[in-house]
């Protein structure tokens, strides 16, 4: 895996890294939670019998599967988040990338979101289900963007970044992703909280009886 060393951007004016211009291309773009691409490869050679047979095999395991799509996930976002430094201006290193950067990059994706959010000026905001459309803004849903720091702050550390520079867990980014949670909940109506689990009710032990009378008392 690479270091953190061959993430790095060059920046050959350091003084001016207080001020950021950033421009991103047009063709950027990241998956997330809320979109998933499936891609189906056909091949016109079949497979002999064994290797058909392992692969089914394989594909048959749940596990394994899961965990291919969520590293293919991870590589596909820190791939995203590369294109997002080196496009910047001026050019940013991850070694100097902090939270206030990573807030600029999810506000950046919030152009690609595909979840309608009402403003409080419209007639359906706090309505689960708006019976018409109208023209509120798109956003990225907060449970995308929570998955996908989730992957970031992964990634970074497996890319050789130490847990306490992580910038994608930095607390103003916890704070960012809890007023997104907050105020989308309350526009769209529905409810982010994790529904606890119910415990099945223990069965009452039936009463203990007294002890059968012993017959040979009266005797």
């Amino acid at each position: 895996m690479d270091s953190l060393q061959g993430f790095e951007t060059s920046d050959s004016n350091p003084s001016s890294a207080t001020i950021f211009t950033p421009s991103f291309p047009a063709n950027l773009s990241i998956a997330t939670a809320s979109t998933t691409v499936n891609t189906t490869i056909t091949n016109a050679n079949p497979l002999p019998a064994a290797a058909s047979s392992s692969s089914s095999s394989s594909s048959a395991s749940p596990s394994a599967s899961t965990l291919s799509r969520y590293e293919n996930q991870k590589r596909r976002d820190w791939n995203t988040f590369g294109q997002y430094l080196r496009n910047h201006r001026p050019p940013l290193s991850l070694s100097r990338c902090s939270g206030a950067h990573v807030l600029e990059f999810l506000r950046y994706l919030d152009q690609f979101g595909k979840t309608k959010v009402h403003t409080q000026l419209c007639p359906f905001f706090g309505h689960p289900n708006p019976p018409a459309p109208c023209p509120c803004p798109l956003r990225q849903a907060w449970g995308s963007l929570d998955a996908l720091i989730g992957r970031l702050r992964a990634a970074f550390e497996e890319h050789g970044g130490k847990p306490e520079a992580n910038p994608f867990g930095a607390r103003a980014v916890r704070l960012y992703l809890r007023e997104v949670r907050d105020s989308q909940s309350k526009a769209r109506g529905i409810s982010y909280e994790k529904k606890k689990r119910k415990r099945p009710p223990h069965a009452a032990a039936p009463p203990s009886l007294p002890p059968p009378p012993n017959g040979n008392q009266n005797q």
